[in-house]
């Protein structure tokens, strides 16, 4: 499996407009054009660097991952949602992870 993570550090004093969006229009969307069926979950950080909304992704592998962000941002729904979302955020940082090879799989 490959795991992606994706971490938007959102502007001080707007998080909780962020999740508002997200939960009124951007998780829809992404329920709605089939592309939710890949999230592993949605966390916001409490401790370490703040202000921060991650989430994670599970592919089989990195064409699986390329094609499904293929399909996102193809989403006229989504990309609306995203549109309003970005002027809400710093930055964002994206990761590959895979399993190490002892423990549970996500």
């Amino acid at each position: 499996m490959l795991y992606e993570m994706r971490t938007y550090s959102v502007k001080v004093g707007k998080m909780a407009e962020a999740l508002k969006l997200y939960s009124e229009e951007g998780y829809p969307a992404l329920e709605a054009g089939g592309h939710a069926v890949r999230l592993g979950g949605y966390m916001v950080s409490d401790t370490g660097p703040l202000h921060q909304l991650v989430h994670v992704w599970r592919f089989k592998d990195d064409a699986e991952r390329r094609a499904h962000w293929k399909g996102v941002y193809a989403d006229s729904d989504f990309m609306a949602f995203a549109g309003k979302l970005r002027p809400l955020l710093d930055a964002q940082e994206v990761r590959l992870l895979s399993n190490a090879p002892f423990g549970p799989e996500l």
